[in-house]
């Protein structure tokens, strides 16, 4: 029963274990008292193994491990870092001394400062600890790396008993990091001072250590990875650049070799690996460099995240005066930091990038780099203090507590905010620590729960079982050292978590609503400047039109304000996510103003949180979307429901159309309108559909060709049906039929595409010629009324028809038999190579199938190879269009259709090579460009190399048309690539890319394209 009220799980071999202590010679009141300490273990059965193991092994080197540990208070406090750390427990098997540190610290090493951990570390390897610069040891390299890991060993058992034996850890836990980080600090000075003696000339060089990460923070945990920078300056005249950068290269090897590699000779562990990804140009880059260089990376090309970075930044070793000489020249660069373009955002993205790249079974028990996990904390807490820092100095502080502490001195958090978070990351640290103080190891892991119980705790609650989580050794081990039963653990775990998440949300973002907006007890009132700060760092051009917007939506006690202020936090932050906040902050007030006080809108919004994020999402990064969201609010409810925003089938299209058939028969406006205005609303549910990644670019584009045919057909059947009527006909003197062409024909009909048609009809039987033409081309005049006349003020629906025979000399609408007269004695070989596109679009099914049999397959598909004469006429014909059709002022690199290596050049290529083989490969006769092109690159008449890169270029031309339309709703702008960055980035946004990327999406896009204009040379035009 005893054993049991200890906590210990394996009764009988605890009940053995005892026996051996017993015959090793432990009095029955060490016994006692050891079961005592047991209960208050965090893992009873791992403490009693490893004292029996330490025991023994004392005992085998004739020592009397009462001398080590000499009373009942050192016994129990040796037994308690025992069951927080089996490492320790085995290391202390052949270290007597990691006994001692552990269990009585008799040279009270747990309690030193930065100084005293130097002096000894020093002192261990043989140097001077009173020289203030530059210490070289005396010791051989084996004896003195030795020395140094097992000095830093012992300082690190007395810390975490300091740390076990603390009754609240979660308050003991700043001054343990700390501790960590000054041992860190003095071990990183030893080996240098083993790297002076090592490595001839480098009396010649000041060398100094600058700490990043949580070793410039001083927030050490016990095992991490320990960032670091190196930087070198002459320390006399004798050494070159090229001998400095040499010798401090070989200082800084040696250095990490003492820390972190096995050394011939050296049986101590290592400490710690060294990690130098944060220095100028990352791993790629020196591994020393001098001030100058350094200033010079960081003024041309350093990234923003490393302006964050900077901030922690502290030397650690070394030469202090050169130390203060780099912190002289960075701290400018940190401080100024928010004001360089896009900042805030840069820094949000790169830890999205972070939190995407953990995999899934491992995102709910991340305790640093999950959601809710404690680099949530930091990235918070950096923010405010780079926004507000560089006019604030008291907040030019490292540590993370410290940080929040003087951010809510200065009034940027609430006190209680600070508290809460405060507590929240000491709370999360100690569970990292706990972890890591095990095995020794590094690890960031909540305990595995087992597949199931591993996911969640923030949108919805993990599947637990309560009977499981108590036989969860690792789960019980943590769970104890904070009093806790597991389940009590885990819940207090993803609470903590779901208390960060929304934390960051009231610090950052609640303070940029006005203080009585705030639902906060203790609002926080910016100053105007500070305010500003917020606004400009989220990416809002216009900070105090942003205010003023917030203002007008959270005032006055209508639902609306009330909504407003429960969302608009994250809805500024998701709309600073976007390429343009101001854009989609007026848009938001927009649909408040239009919508707000008698719609439902806002209520969805708040209870779909998905929903509410895509539409900051399409507000701030398209104008297009967001008039068209203006105008019907009904689109605001598609963004909450994946299935209502697929493009419509044909089917559901025709019922919608034939409904407005019946309704507007004898009225062409209004009939117009509701087609107009179908395929206005149908643009926006597939844009919406196609920004919310519901629909991918293939989709996107079928599904709009579909709304295309589906208007066509139904305003064609109006025209006849009107003529019919009013000539007072029994029945139609002809049948006519659409066929489509160009991109349409190819069912790739972009959101600012025309249709390109050639119209056609055929008299009915014992029908009058003349009769039957005019009848066509009054039916084609009404069509065309329709689609693209004044009769209504919703956008017009071009049908062009430039590629009918004769071009835009011929007639409008042509009989089947001048057709088929025209195109055997008239066509140019081009013409045949545009019919490759032709396809049945609307009307009578019959008439068009002959066409496209009768009179189209013959010379799309012919059977004789192509003449040198007509492959160089469709050449000409293409070379003319590049230098004819090209907009002025447009550059030819910059056309997504026209320029080099845009969509033209693409699908000119491809289409020459079905004229040449689709006569006798029937996979060829298709309409599409990427389903022809897949078929030549299956049929190897195009390699591999050359197919992926024609069909990335169409891809990506054709997406950016597409995004350049929603980014700008100007539809005549929609093929010119834009020259500013802002616009580019906009465009970007729909390819994939994040906001503020233009230059990216630009260098990408033009490279893809020139790759596809030298694929368009060779294959095209044979050069």
């Amino acid at each position: 029963m005893d054993l049991i009220r200890a906590g210990l799980q394996n009764l009988d071999e605890a009940r053995g274990m005892f026996d051996r202590l017993a015959a090793d010679g432990v009095p029955a009141d060490r016994l006692r008292f050891v079961l005592k300490a047991l209960a208050e273990a965090c893992d009873p059965d791992g403490a009693l193994a490893n004292l029996v193991s330490i025991t023994n092994a004392v005992q085998s080197q004739g020592r009397d491990l009462d001398r080590i540990v000499p009373d009942a208070a050192a016994f129990e406090r040796l037994i308690t870092v025992l069951g927080v750390s089996d490492e320790l427990g085995k290391l202390m098997r052949f270290r007597p001394e990691l006994v001692e540190a552990a269990s009585i610290d008799s040279c009270n090493s747990h309690l030193y400062n930065k100084a005293q951990r130097r002096a000894h570390i020093l002192r261990a390897v043989g140097a001077d600890p009173d020289d203030p610069v530059a210490p070289v040891a005396t010791k051989e390299l084996a004896e003195a790396a030795t020395a140094l890991r097992g000095t830093y060993r012992r300082q690190l058992a007395a810390i975490m008993a300091q740390d076990a034996t603390a009754p609240d850890p979660c308050e003991i836990q700043p001054v343990i990091s700390r501790g960590l980080s000054d041992l860190a600090d003095a071990a990183l000075e030893g080996a240098l001072a083993i790297a002076r003696r090592e490595v001839p000339g480098s009396e010649h060089v000041r060398f100094v250590i600058i700490g990043m990460g949580k070793l410039g923070a001083q927030e050490l945990n016990y095992v991490s990875d320990v960032d670091l920078i190196y930087a070198v300056e002459p320390a006399d005249r004798e050494v070159d650049r090229q001998t400095l950068l040499r010798t401090g290269t070989k200082m800084a090897t040696t250095l990490q070799r003492v820390c972190q590699s096995v050394i011939m000779g050296v049986a101590e562990p290592v400490l710690w690996q060294i990690d130098g990804g944060l220095r100028p140009e990352g791993k790629d880059g020196p591994l020393v460099r001098t001030i100058a260089s350094h200033q010079g990376y960081y003024e041309q090309w350093a990234e923003n995240w490393e302006f964050q970075a900077l901030l922690k930044a502290r030397p650690v070793a070394g030469d202090p005066e050169l130390g203060r000489e780099y912190m002289d020249m960075t701290r400018p660069f940190v401080w100024s930091a928010s004001k360089r373009d896009n900042f805030v955002y840069d820094c949000q993205q790169m830890r999205k990038r972070v939190e995407d790249l953990i995999p899934a079974p491992l995102k709910d028990r991340e305790i640093k780099l999950g959601k809710g996990g404690l680099r949530d904390v930091e990235f918070t807490v950096q923010m405010l203090q780079l926004v507000h820092g560089r006019s604030d100095e008291t907040l030019r502080t490292r540590s993370t507590l410290e940080s929040l502490a003087r951010l809510a001195e200065g009034g940027y958090v609430s006190r209680k905010q600070a508290v809460r978070m405060s507590a929240d990351y000491r709370f999360e640290r100690v569970l990292e620590h706990r972890q890591q103080m095990w095995a020794l190891k590094r690890t960031h892991l909540f305990p595995d729960l087992g597949a199931a119980a591993n996911l969640g705790g923030l949108e919805r609650k993990r599947d637990v079982d309560v009977d499981l989580l108590n036989q969860n050794q690792e789960l019980r081990r943590v769970a104890r050292a904070f009093h806790m039963h597991p389940e009590e653990l885990v819940e207090r775990y993803d609470e903590t978590r779901r208390e960060v998440r929304h934390l960051h949300l009231d610090i950052y973002y609640r303070p940029m609503l006005p203080v009585s907006a705030q639902l906060e007890d203790d609002q926080i009132d910016l100053s105007k400047q500070a305010a500003q700060e917020r606004f400009s760092s989220i990416g809002f051009g216009d900070p105090d039109a942003a205010i003023r917007h917030v203002t007008a939506l959270t005032a006055g006690i209508g639902r609306a304000a009330k909504i407003n202020r429960i969302i608009l936090p994250a809805v500024l932050e998701w709309l600073g996510q976007g390429q343009n906040p101001d854009m989609g902050l007026l848009n938001w007030r927009k649909l408040e103003e239009n919508f707000g006080t008698e719609n439902e809108y806002l209520g969805f919004l708040r209870d779909s949180n998905s929903a509410a994020q895509r539409l900051c999402h399409v507000l701030s990064n398209s104008r297009f979307l967001g008039d068209a969201l203006n105008k019907s609010v009904e689109s605001v409810t598609w963004l909450g429901n994946d299935d209502r925003l697929k493009a419509r089938t044909r089917a559901s299209l025709d019922v919608q159309c034939r409904s407005s058939l019946e309704r507007n028969a004898e009225n062409i406006n209004d009939f117009a309108t509701s087609m107009r205005a179908m395929r206005r609303h149908e643009i926006e549910r597939i844009g919406l559909a196609w920004m919310s990644g519901v629909l991918d670019d293939a989709a996107s584009l079928n599904g709009m060709t579909d709304v295309y045919d589906a208007i066509i057909e139904a305003s064609l059947t109006w025209a006849v049906a009107r003529r019919v009527r009013e000539g007072g006909l029994a029945e139609a003197p002809a049948t006519l039929a659409v066929i489509g062409m160009g991109r349409y024909g190819g069912r790739e009909v972009n959101f600012s595409s025309d249709a390109d048609a050639i119209l056609i009809y055929r008299p009915a039987d014992g029908a009058d010629e003349g009769a039957a033409n005019l009848f066509a081309r009054k039916v084609i005049e009404d069509l065309r009324a329709i689609l693209q006349g004044p009769t209504t003020l919703e956008p017009q629906i071009e049908l062009d028809l430039d590629l009918r025979p004769e071009g835009k000399n011929g007639p409008l609408v042509r009989s089947y038999a001048s057709c088929e007269e025209y195109y055997r004695s008239w066509a140019s070989t081009w013409e045949h190579q545009a019919l490759l596109r032709a396809r049945y679009a609307a009307g009578d099914a019959v008439l068009a199938h002959d066409f496209l049999t009768n009179i189209a397959d013959p010379l799309r598909y012919p059977h004789v190879d192509l003449t040198d004469v007509e492959i160089g006429d469709i050449r000409k014909l293409k070379a003319r269009m590049e230098a004819e059709r090209l907009p002025r002022g447009v550059r030819r690199d910059r056309h997504l259709k026209l320029g080099k290596g845009g969509l033209s050049d693409v699908e000119w290529t491809i289409q020459l090579m079905q004229l040449e083989h689709a006569g006798d490969i029937a996979d060829l006769r298709v309409n599409g460009t990427l389903p022809a092109l897949d078929v030549l690159e299956s049929r190897r008449i195009i390699s591999a190399a050359d197919a992926f890169t024609l069909r990335r270029a169409w891809t990506m031309c054709t997406a950016a048309r597409n995004g350049n339309y929603l980014w700008s709703g100007r539809a005549r702008q929609a093929d010119i690539l834009p020259d500013d960055m802002y616009s580019l980035g906009g465009i970007a946004v729909y390819l994939g890319y994040d906001a503020n990327r233009g230059q990216h999406f630009e260098n990408d896009l033009l490279a893809v394209m020139r790759k596809a204009r030298e694929v368009t040379d060779r294959l095209f035009y044979g050069r």
